[in-house]
């Protein structure tokens, strides 16, 4: 007695390749298996399918049948799994494309060109939660800052909030091309990190847009761009590298940006002011905090990956040697911004809160860089060589 697929009056054309495809599924290669059904083209529907499967199709006395080939049996032949579901691979091959983690590739088909596709040059194992934190404490720039809130800033005071919130914009446009650049070039294979990359981006974005709505509560125009701020800001923008631009980006320049908006929100002389950038810290924390578990992962991974850190310090430092640094007005309106006023002894106070700030700055640069790996002095001298843009 033949195995028998029964169709009843079901035609290829209606979905019964999948009843063909499952009665043949068990079959051995050589097997002869009859086909019963009514629809009125299914012998020539049969032959065109056997033929694109690879079977052979014969009809006798006996009546319709499918001889299963060695063809069928090897369809997946060159077929590999994407890594598994459960575990990041070391290294993403190109050749799986698009493919889903843990996935069963099937051979041939467009390589995707992603730069990035080693394991330890993207990877730290605190990104899943990470992405899970960033999910899990999302904000609406209309709701979560209080707009409407009494005000009454005296006028140099909101100048100074105005020229500080202009600078925000400037350096948090430079932190949004950066992880959309790093996002482009990775591999899916690093899903969380991409994730966490996406995510990084639409927090620049919100900080974009929430930094620039303050400086335009009160005025109509923005504050003042320097030369300088730009040129410091574009060196980031111009470093390709996955892990030298997150060293440079997240474990220096919004990592010293952390202590910035502290002290903005310390020193915030209206509930937007103090909102804005406590809702932008939150986030950068955590921008910083994958850069820091990335940088040290790596480090940990290639002991003279730290000197290729120092080493891009290095140029950027001497690549904006003649340039003028922190924009003057910034500098200057955050001293105002700390005084509160034009008395001697507040101006006195607000400057001294500045060198304090900058100090802070300094102090948790070191701390980042020792984590990383780095000693203690040669952790001083790096961050000594920070740009004085802040970023």
């Amino acid at each position: 007695m033949l195995p028998t697929i029964y169709l009843d009056d079901l035609g290829l054309d209606a979905g019964a390749h999948l009843l063909l495809e499952r009665g043949l599924a068990g079959a051995a290669a050589g097997v002869r298996v009859a086909v019963r059904g009514t629809s009125p083209n299914l012998t020539v529907q049969l032959g065109a399918w056997c033929r694109a499967r690879g079977h052979r199709y014969v009809e006798d006395e006996a009546g319709r049948a499918i001889v299963r080939t060695h063809r069928s049996a090897n369809r997946w032949a060159g077929a590999q799994r994407a890594g598994s579901p459960d575990a990041v691979a070391p290294r993403a091959e190109r050749r799986w494309g698009l493919a889903a983690r843990g996935a069963l590739v099937e051979a041939g088909g467009p390589e995707l060109p992603a730069q990035w596709v080693d394991r330890d040059h993207v990877w730290a194992d605190v990104a899943p939660r990470l992405y899970a934190h960033a999910v899990a404490n999302q904000w609406d720039p209309a709701t979560a800052v209080p707009w409407t809130a009494p005000s009454d800033v005296p006028p140099d005071v909101e100048d100074a909030v105005v020229q500080i919130m202009t600078y925000l914009v400037e350096n948090e446009q430079a932190a949004l091309i950066i992880p959309a650049r790093l996002l482009s070039q990775l591999h899916p294979h690093f899903r969380e990190v991409m994730q966490l990359l996406a995510q990084q981006a639409a927090d620049e974005a919100r900080h974009v847009e929430i930094f620039t709505r303050r400086a335009l509560l009160h005025r109509d125009e923005l504050g003042v761009s320097s030369v300088g701020g730009r040129a410091s800001l574009q060196t980031l923008v111009g470093e390709h590298d996955f892990s030298l631009a997150s060293f440079l980006l997240s474990v220096l320049g919004e990592g010293t940006f952390v202590e910035l908006l502290r002290f903005l929100q310390r020193n915030a002389p209206d509930a937007v002011t103090a909102s804005v950038t406590s809702l932008a810290g939150r986030d950068e924390a955590r921008h910083v905090a994958f850069g820091v578990a990335h940088t040290a992962h790596l480090a940990q991974a290639d002991r003279m990956f730290l000197g290729r850190l120092r080493a891009a310090v290095e140029r950027r430092h001497a690549a904006l040697t003649d340039t003028a640094g922190l924009n003057r007005d910034v500098f200057d309106s955050l001293v105002v911004l700390a005084a509160g006023s034009w008395r001697p002894a507040d101006i006195r106070r607000g400057w001294q809160a500045v060198q304090d700030l900058q100090r802070a700055m300094d102090e948790g640069r070191r701390r980042r860089l020792a984590f990383i790996g780095f000693p203690d002095d040669e952790a001083a001298e790096i961050s000594a060589l920070h740009t004085r843009n802040f970023m």
